[in-house]
């Protein structure tokens, strides 16, 4: 891993890396106790390692509750050049948007091929965080998503046993993800933005019925996905909090 730039403002540690092809950031207090969890946060599609809203939740993390955050950009996105293939998935779901038809069989085979590229890179990525001194591997982690962010956390979970709680938004379900979600067995939060039009909310809660896990808790707010509502980061990072053994203020 290749740290590439550093900048610090507010209480939080800002850095960009390099890690093969992959590009992250990794946001961390300046000052606080060892030990900290580290959250893993995967942006949706068409989006980045630095969209608005993730790096809202980051700083929320960082600065009200001492986490450590990372984030990377999912292949084709953010800083990563875009496959033909991927090209091919953006402009027909564009087509479909701007004629109003249906989009979520396009984003949900979208979804699916990018998650399963970007899994094994979230496991180097992990390995490569775990090796400075300030994580190490002793660090409870965490995995929060929305959308595409969902479904990478989702394959994740299944092959990646570091992870001890997920965080989920809303997402595009089909039967794939409904089986995929019969696996999880560590703890589970689901948050779902009643208003947002395009995803589908009983196809939401039935993902939520769907999940293996013991110990799973759903939530749903009035209003879309952006802006995410401050109470709902902070519920989010209390249930970070109570899983992976932190104090939350």
């Amino acid at each position: 891993m290749h740290f590439i730039s550093q900048t610090s403002s507010n209480g939080v540690i800002e850095r960009h890396f390099q890690l093969d092809d992959i590009t992250g950031v990794l946001w961390s207090p300046e000052s606080g106790p060892s030990g900290a969890p580290l959250l893993l946060s995967g942006h949706s599609g068409g989006m980045h390692k630095k969209a608005p809203g993730l790096v809202a939740s980051a700083l929320h993390n960082v600065t009200d509750h001492g986490f450590t955050v990372a984030a990377i950009d999912a292949p084709g996105h953010g800083d990563r050049p875009r496959s033909p293939e991927d090209q091919h998935w953006v402009e027909a779901i564009h087509r479909a948007r701007a004629a109003r038809e249906p989009i979520a069989p396009l984003v949900v085979e979208f979804n699916m091929s990018v998650a399963q590229r970007a899994v094994p890179e979230w496991q180097a990525t992990v390995d490569a965080l775990q090796a400075l001194p300030e994580i190490g591997t002793a660090t409870p982690i965490g995995y929060g998503g929305v959308s595409l962010g969902v479904v990478t956390g989702l394959l994740l979970s299944h092959v990646e046993s570091r992870i001890a709680a997920l965080s989920f938004g809303g997402v595009f379900v089909d039967d794939t993800l409904i089986e995929a979600a019969r696996k999880i067995s560590v703890p589970v939060e689901c948050w779902i933005p009643w208003d947002e039009k395009e995803f589908d909310n009983a196809a939401g809660v039935a993902f939520f019925d769907a999940l293996g896990s013991k110990d799973k808790t759903l939530r749903a707010s009035s209003g879309r996905r952006y802006p995410v509502p401050e109470y709902e980061r902070d519920s989010s990072a209390r249930f970070f909090a109570h899983h992976l053994g932190a104090t939350s203020d």
